[in-house]
């Protein structure tokens, strides 16, 4: 076994790690809210208003702290009145955008409301640009925030709600440039400008608007025409999209479970790419807003693998393997090391789509690698960014260790490290000078790279207590190949 050194330093603290970082993402996509997070109060399966009572657990088990919904390209044609009122009154209508299947808007704002007051998260709805109105989204925010007497607040009361909801994160439009409308950027700012003037503070409800961005063009173009005026008062955040995606060809991406070694490691790779469209959106931040009062929204990021087969096409369900636990904790690593602009990160999607935290069939749920992954990273919520480094090995063009450390409030450091190698596992000697280690403990996210849990084999891939040694100011740990690992130390002083 091969030895490693790594320093954290427990005095050079960066920046403070947002817990939305830890973030979610569900559409109105396949299984992901219906049959999935919400089976209706009248279900045999036991629920809270029609969410499943087992999902709440597992959401507040990991601390979930945003949901962003309806969409994804379904928020572009979403209506938001179609979904309030008496069920039986609701609109039906037919999702275009993921397999043309209908849409019975029974989970509408109230149930989404309900489900983040359920689970302790943040709201983020993403408005209606490409299909909606200035007016729609306008109304929609005075329904869920205003506290006073109007036409949108009193229909809330009608519908049973009479204290309003608080309402942060607000997107305006998603991926404009693609399925939110095919705009140009001059159009899609121009179209920011009217949008977020009318998305107004109502109460004491305070928003955070959130822009769309895209490619180096579109982000230059999309900052250049908001900082005219004062139009650059009403933007916080611009937004990233990134996908590990094998291949050119979109329609052929592979299978999430039967993949060889050399598509595993183009998986790293490509998921490593991230770091640098971070970096420059971030060069473009700096450029335009020296100040630093805009933040960086990855707000759809993860693995896209062809469907289970047999699936609906539309429907987006795949398998989730050590494979994207080991990917999952790459992309966490590089978040928390961009956090001085990386406010907010949402992983797509929440259940049964894409790189799933969580799987359901009928009354059966399982929880993913992807899901442990947030469990063991959970502790780098709102913490502060420590100096960390590695001297890495390399296999296959990609670095080995991923790594990063912080330190909360309760003065507890937490690092979290994956070894990403199939073929090498090192003993980890981290040094962690000016201070005295007090406790330390360890637990560890491991095995075969295709190992995945099955609804008759829920537990094969789960977290375990994982042994280390300490003395004052070092730990000693084994790192396996294919393994994600978290680790908590208690100094004996205060940092």
């Amino acid at each position: 076994m091969k030895k490693m050194n790594m320093l954290v330093n427990p005095i050079d603290r960066k920046s403070h790690i947002n817990k939305e970082i830890y973030g979610h993402f569900m559409e109105h996509l396949g299984r992901c809210i219906y049959n999935g997070i919400y089976v209706g109060p009248d279900s045999s399966i036991p629920n809270t208003k029609g969410i499943r009572n087992d999902i709440i657990e597992a959401f507040k088990q990991i601390r979930v702290p945003v949901l962003r919904w309806p969409g994804g390209c379904f928020a572009d044609t979403y209506h938001w009145k179609d979904g309030i009122g008496p069920k039986s009154e609701r609109s039906h209508i037919t999702n275009v955008n993921w397999g043309c299947v209908d849409e019975d808007n029974s989970f509408g704002t109230h149930e989404f409301f309900d489900l983040c007051e359920l689970v302790g998260a943040e709201p983020y709805l993403a408005g209606n640009v490409g299909s909606g109105s200035a007016q729609e989204l306008a109304d929609w925010i005075e329904y869920i925030t205003f506290d006073g007497k109007s036409p949108m607040s009193e229909l809330r009361r009608k519908n049973g709600r009479e204290k309003p909801w608080k309402l942060k994160y607000v997107g305006i439009g998603n991926e404009s440039w693609g399925c939110g409308g095919n705009m140009l950027p001059e159009q899609y700012a121009g179209e920011y400008r009217k949008y977020s003037s009318f998305c107004r503070n109502y109460s004491d409800n305070k928003l955070y608007r959130v822009a769309c961005g895209g490619d180096d063009e579109w982000n230059e173009t999309l900052l250049t025409k908001l900082k005219s005026g004062a139009a650059f008062d009403l933007v916080n955040a611009v937004t990233l999209h990134y996908y590990t995606i094998l291949g050119n060809d979109f329609a052929h991406k592979g299978s999430a479970t039967d993949f060889t070694e050399d598509a595993y490691y183009q998986s790293l790779k490509n998921t490593q790419g991230i770091d640098n469209s971070i970096s420059r959106s971030i060069k473009m931040l700096d450029l335009h807003d020296p100040d630093e009062r805009l933040g960086l929204i990855v707000d759809e990021w993860g693995c896209w693998y062809d469907v289970e087969p047999g699936t609906n096409p539309g429907f987006l369900y795949q398998q989730n393997t050590m494979r994207d636990a080991v990917v999952a904790a790459l992309y966490l690593n590089i978040f928390n090391s961009h956090s001085r602009r990386v406010v907010m990160a949402n992983l797509a999607q929440t259940v049964n789509v894409l790189q799933a935290i969580i799987l359901t069939d009928g009354e059966k749920m399982i929880k993913t690698p992807t899901y442990h992954v947030m469990d063991l990273f959970k502790e780098h919520m709102d913490g502060t960014l420590l100096y960390s480094f590695v001297d890495n090995d390399y296999e296959n063009g990609i670095a080995c260790i991923s790594q990063s450390a912080s330190v909360d409030d309760k003065n507890r450091i937490h690092v979290t490290i994956a070894n990403m190698s199939l073929h090498r596992s090192y003993s980890l000697c981290c040094q962690l000078p000016y201070i005295r280690i007090k406790e330390a403990a360890a637990r560890i996210l491991t095995g075969e790279v295709h190992s995945h849990n099955t609804f008759d084999e829920p537990d094969n891939v789960i977290i375990k207590e994982h042994a280390l040694k300490h003395n004052s100011n070092e730990i000693e740990i084994e790192l396996p190949s294919c393994s994600v690992v978290s680790v908590e130390i208690i100094p004996e002083q205060q940092i």
